[in-house]
C-alpha cells in the first residue's frame, strides 16, 4: 500500500505551478490527473508497437491485440463480469449509454413504454434517451432538498410500464450516493432493466457488477487516472446477445455482401472501426494503479477531505453547501450570497485553485434548487488537508474581494 506521499509523488502534473502559485487540482469530478504510469504505457505502445489489432499476422499486431485483449479480461476482472465478453469499449460513459439507449431503444422501446431517469442525471443519461425515446414516456424519480433520492416515490414511479431505469452512481454535481442495488431489485420487480452511469464510482468506490445485479454498467477512463477518448460498458451476456449493432463498419461484422450482412461476435459486435488500442492499455495500467493503492485506502483519503472541506466551509457566513446527503462522496457543490459562482472560480484560479463552476451538465438538478450555477470542489487519492486550507484562504480572499 502506498503512503500519501508517495501517492501524489506519482503525478507528475502537481508539481507545476499556476499563476505563479502551486497547483490545487480539485476539478477532479471533471477529470483526474494521470500517474506516470499511465502516461508512460501511452507513450510506450506508440514508440514500441503501434500496429492495427485483430486482423494482422505480422509481430507487432500480434503483440498489441494480446495486450488490448488483456485488458478487457482485466477490466472484467475488475468489476467481477462474468466473462470478458461482456465487456464492449467505448469512447467512454457518453458513448456508452448512446449504445445502450440507441440498440434497446430501437429494438425493444415501444411508444407508451416508460422510461425513468432521476432529477440528479447528468445530461449524458438524459438526452440519449430522449432521442431514443421511440414514443415512450420519460419519468423521472425526484430528489429531496438535501440531495437524495425521494425512494419513496421512486416505488411508485417504477411500474410495470418501465422498460429502463437509467441512473447515476454517483452524482457528479452534489456526491450523493444513490441507492442503487435498492433501485435495481425495484425495477427488476417491475420487469424493467436498469443501466447505472458509473463515471463517478469508478475512482473511488468498489464496483462489483453481479453483485449489484446490474443490466449495463459503464465508465469513462479518465476520470479513473487514465486518458481520455476511452471507457467500457458492461452488459449482461443475454442482453448484450439481444441487441442490435450500434454501429456499422470493419470489426464488428462476420461477413459482407451487397445482399446482406451477419454480424461478429459480441462484444466485436459493437466496436466498429480502428479501436483506440494505446488509450485501452494506458487504462489497464490506471487499473492497476488504483489496484495498488487499494480502494481501503482511496476511502479513507477522500473521506477525511470531504469532512474537513465541509467542516472549513460551513464557518463562514453566507457559504450554503448544496447537498447535505447522508451517503456521500468527495464532492462539495456550494454558492455564496450574492456572488455569482464564475466570478469565484476566476479568483480561485489567480491562486493556482482549480475549481468548477456552472451547472456541471446537470442543469434539471440545478432547476430544482432555483440556482445558476454552484462552486463545486472534487477530490482524489492526490489530495491533502493542506490544499482544502490553500482553497479556504483563496476562497475567503475572493468573498472578500466581491463583497
Amino acid at each position: 500500500m502506498k503512503s500519501e506521499k508517495e501517492i501524489r509523488n506519482c503525478f507528475p502534473i502537481l508539481t507545476r505551478l499556476v499563476n505563479g502559485k502551486p497547483l490545487v487540482y480539485f476539478d477532479n469530478a471533471a477529470t483526474t490527473q494521470k500517474p506516470e504510469m499511465v502516461i508512460d504505457a501511452l507513450a510506450n505502445y506508440y514508440r514500441e508497437q503501434n500496429a492495427n489489432i485483430h486482423r494482422g499476422v505480422h509481430f507487432l499486431s500480434q503483440i498489441s491485440t494480446d495486450d488490448y485483449e488483456g485488458v478487457r479480461k482485466q477490466i472484467a476482472r475488475f468489476i467481477h463480469a462474468r466473462t470478458e465478453r461482456e465487456i464492449v469499449f467505448t469512447r467512454g460513459t457518453t458513448e456508452s449509454i448512446n449504445l445502450v439507449a440507441s440498440s434497446f431503444g430501437r429494438q425493444e422501446i415501444q411508444e407508451g413504454d416508460e422510461i425513468v431517469l432521476t432529477t440528479l442525471e447528468h445530461h449524458s443519461n438524459i438526452v440519449p434517451w430522449q432521442i431514443n425515446a421511440h414514443g415512450a414516456i420519460i419519468r423521472t424519480i425526484p430528489v429531496t432538498p438535501n440531495g437524495e433520492l425521494d425512494m419513496h416515490k421512486a416505488a411508485s414511479i417504477i411500474n410495470r410500464k418501465t422498460r429502463m431505469v437509467a441512473i447515476a452512481h454517483i452524482s457528479n454535481a452534489l456526491g450523493t450516493i444513490l441507492p442503487v442495488r435498492e433501485i435495481i431489485d425495484l425495477a427488476h420487480k417491475n420487469g424493467a432493466l436498469v443501466l447505472v452511469d458509473g463515471a463517478q464510482a469508478i475512482a473511488h468506490t468498489r464496483v462489483d457488477v453481479q453483485e449489484l445485479d446490474a443490466d449495463f454498467y459503464c465508465f469513462s477512463g479518465h476520470k479513473m487516472y487514465a486518458p481520455m477518448g476511452i471507457g467500457a460498458l458492461y452488459g449482461k451476456e443475454e442482453l448484450l446477445e439481444r441487441l442490435p449493432p450500434y454501429q456499422g463498419g470493419g470489426e464488428m461484422i462476420d461477413r459482407v455482401s451487397f445482399e446482406n450482412t451477419t454480424y461478429n461476435d459480441i462484444p466485436f459486435k459493437f466496436e466498429a472501426g480502428t479501436p483506440n488500442v494505446g488509450d485501452t492499455l494506458a487504462l489497464g495500467k490506471a487499473i492497476s494503479f488504483i489496484e495498488a493503492v487499494s480502494y481501503e485506502k482511496i476511502a479513507a483519503i477522500e473521506e477525511e477531505l470531504l469532512h474537513y472541506a465541509t467542516e472549513r466551509l460551513s464557518a463562514f457566513d453566507g457559504v450554503k453547501i448544496i447537498g447535505l446527503a447522508a451517503n456521500k462522496a468527495g464532492v462539495i457543490s456550494f454558492v455564496v450570497d450574492n456572488i455569482h459562482p464564475y466570478d469565484i472560480g476566476m479568483i480561485l484560479d489567480k491562486t493556482g485553485v482549480a475549481a468548477r463552476t456552472g451547472h456541471h451538465c446537470a442543469q434539471p438538478l440545478m432547476d430544482f434548487y432555483q440556482l445558476p450555477g454552484t462552486v463545486r470542489i472534487s477530490f482524489a487519492m492526490y489530495n491533502t488537508k493542506e490544499e482544502v486550507d490553500i482553497f479556504i484562504d483563496s476562497l475567503k480572499m475572493a468573498i472578500d474581494m466581491l463583497t
